[in-house]
This record gives C-alpha cells, sequence and structure tokens, in this order.
C-alpha cells in the first residue's frame, strides 16, 4: 500500500493508527528520516496501549519492533533503515507470524538513494535520482506477500507493507510517487483540501484504489453478501456528487432535482459520518468490518427509499419532496448520523447489530408511512 500526501495531510497518524489498531501478529515501524519528535510520541504513546491476545490483555510494545533512523541521522543509515526493517519483517514472517511494516517515509530513503549515488559519481536521472530508483523500490515493495515457509512444523506468514511517501508541495508526478504506484497494488491518495477543511484521514475517495477488490469479491459473499453491491452503489453517490457540485456552484441548490437533492445530502452524510474518522476517540480510532457494513447498509438504504418515494410521486398531487423528507426524517437522519458513535469494545457486536437492525426497520415504516 502506497499513502503519497504533502506536508500536514495525515500520512504519520494514519501509519501510525494501523500500527495501533491492526489485527496483525507482528508490527514492524520504521521511522525512515522523519522528525525525531515523531518517534518519541510512538515511544510515548504506544506502551499505554494495549492488544487482546488469546483471551488475555497484553501491551501493544509486546508486538512492536521500531526502527528508529530521524533526519538528523547519517545519509548511509538511512538508506540502510528500509532493508533492516523489511528484514525483521522477513524472520517474523518465517515463523509463521502475518507481519505489518509501515515505512515512513520511503521519500526520504529516496533522497538518501539519490545522495549516495551523487556522491558516487553515477549518471542522474530525472530529478537527480538514480536511474535504478524504479528497481530498488520494486525489489523492496515485492518482498511483501503470503509464504509458505519451508521446514516444519507446516506454517504460513504473511508481511504487508504501507509505505508513505511524501513528494514535495503534495506533487503526484514526482519520480518516487509514479515509481512508487506503478509497482503497488493499492492506493490511498492523500488530498490537501480535505486535510484544510478537517476531514481526516484525508483520503481522496475518487482517485484512491485497490486491485485486491475483485480477489476479496469471494470472501465479502461468502462472510457479508450485501457488501459489494452497497460498495458499488456508495461509489456511485460520491462521483455523482462531485459532478453536481460544480452545477451548484454554477446555478445554486434550489435549481437541483429533488433526486439531484437526495443525492447531494447522502454524499454529505457518506462523507462526514462514514469516510472522516476520529483517530483520537475509542468509538472511530478503528472500524470492526460488521459495523463498517452496517453504517454502509443503512446510509445505502435511506438513499434508495427516498429516492423510491420521490420518483413514485412524482406525478401524484401529494408530491413527496427532499424538503418534506427531511422534515419527516429528523429522527432518522439524526441515527443516521449517530451510528459511528457505537463503541465496538463498550457495545459489543451483538448490541450494534441489533441496533442497526432496528434502525433499518424503523426506516422501512417511516417511508411507508410518508408515502401512505
Amino acid at each position: 500500500t502506497a499513502i503519497p500526501g504533502a506536508f500536514g495531510c495525515g500520512k504519520t497518524v494514519i501509519s501510525q493508527a494501523l500500527s495501533k489498531y491492526s489485527n496483525s501478529d507482528v508490527i514492524i515501524y520504521v521511522g525512515c528520516g522523519e522528525r525525531g519528535n515523531e518517534m518519541a510520541e510512538v515511544l510515548r504513546d504506544f506502551p499505554e496501549l494495549t492488544v487482546e491476545v488469546d483471551g488475555q490483555t497484553e501491551s501493544i510494545m509486546k508486538r512492536t519492533t521500531l526502527v528508529a533512523n530521524t533526519s538528523n541521522m547519517p545519509v548511509a543509515a538511512r538508506e540502510a533503515s528500509i532493508y533492516t526493517g523489511i528484514t525483521l519483517a522477513e524472520y517474523f514472517r518465517d515463523m509463521g507470524y502475518n507481519v505489518s511494516m509501515m515505512a515512513d517515509s520511503t521519500s526520504r530513503w529516496a533522497e538518501a538513494l539519490r545522495e549516495i549515488s551523487g556522491r558516487l559519481a553515477e549518471m542522474p536521472a530525472d530529478s537527480g535520482y538514480p536511474a535504478y530508483l524504479s528497481a530498488r523500490l520494486a525489489s523492496f515493495y515485492e518482498r511483501a506477500g503470503r509464504v509458505k515457509c519451508i521446514g516444519n512444523p507446516e506454517r504460513e506468514g504473511s508481511v504487508s507493507i504501507v509505505g508513505a511517501v511524501s513528494p514535495p508541495g503534495g506533487d503526484f508526478s514526482d519520480p518516487v510517487t509514479s515509481a512508487t504506484l506503478g509497482i503497488v497494488q493499492v492506493f490511498w491518495g492523500l488530498d490537501k483540501r480535505l486535510a484544510q477543511r478537517k476531514h481526516f484521514p484525508s483520503i481522496n475517495w475518487l482517485i484512491s484504489y485497490s486491485k485486491y477488490t475483485r480477489a476479496l469479491d469471494d470472501f465479502y459473499d461468502r462472510n457479508y453478501p450485501d457488501f459489494v453491491p452497497y460498495r458499488t452503489k456508495c461509489q456511485q453517490i460520491l462521483q455523482e456528487e462531485e459532478d453536481l457540485s460544480e452545477i451548484v456552484q454554477l446555478v445554486g441548490k434550489a435549481s437541483l432535482a429533488e433526486t439531484d437533492k437526495i443525492t447531494l445530502e447522502v454524499a454529505r452524510l457518506i462523507q462526514e459520518d462514514y469516510l472522516q474518522q476520529n483517530s483520537y476517540t475509542p468509538y472511530d480510532r478503528f472500524c470492526p468490518f460488521y459495523k463498517t457494513v452496517g453504517i454502509l447498509r443503512n446510509m445505502i438504504t435511506f438513499y434508495d427509499l427516498a429516492k423510491h418515494a420521490v420518483e413514485s410521486t412524482a406525478q401524484s398531487e401529494n408530491r413527496i419532496t427532499w424538503a418534506t423528507i427531511r422534515e419527516a426524517m429528523g429522527d432518522i437522519l439524526y441515527q443516521l448520523s449517530s451510528m459511528k458513535f457505537k463503541d465496538p469494545v463498550k457495545d459489543g457486536e451483538t448490541q450494534i447489530r441489533k441496533d442497526f437492525e432496528e434502525l433499518y426497520e424503523n426506516m422501512q415504516t417511516a417511508f411507508r408511512n410518508l408515502e401512505d
């Protein structure tokens, strides 16, 4: 996974949140050429956090390995730190563990390569980086994957790499970013405009992608059969909202069709109460998949029911508009935006599923009453 973004977009916070709350067995966190206070923050926060292992509560530091290589350390050490991290990850992988490696940031590593290459009088390529930059990046990222280990007992391990990329000025055409995007399968593009609006994580939902969606469809069909159509519908709503927002700036919201007003409102609901997360709160710092599916299901159901109500009464005298729905469904809309406040640890899976199902049924009843 590559996480490119400009300064202040929240790359380090995403890397640290993944280190704290991912369901991996082992975490390797490499601070490569970044500020020293970030490593100090990790050392301060991590010992206070706990993780549940086989019914026992353990300190998160017991599963974490830190490779500290701050910006004031020698350039040669900066180049070596990424290789040190991935070698440690492979060591634990060969024991049969699932390992996550966070590299923050690979751009500083590439800059160290450039400096060493310059001192060796090698021929520079694009922006002064050595011609073998993309080959080095590929040889690093391609060490990730799931493997069957040699020897006895039989064991399977995996390494997942999450690399933060810091392009100068947030320019994604930077050689390091371009080379990285040609290799990785998952891309989380951080957007400066979202960060300025205090929308975190500032992942732009229109430019980000994953090439693993097809591979995971079988898992979703077995465990969460409704998720794939909901995800597709969600992407469609967000894409439509992007197109409509340009029209709204020209002619205003009042001149839009009623169905378009619903699209805008549901897209806002998805952005603010589903995609936006506060990593410093107990209810929102991580989200189990059943909660993810439950929130998405209710939001998409509201969209479908509202659209159906408007379209089915468009020709009748008692025409239903978005204003009518908003007035009649104030409580439902409030409950939809409050779904994220359910705490997976405190409330538990059974209670959260029950609450989401109750809201789903209340929506069906409310729209039936409105249409009658």
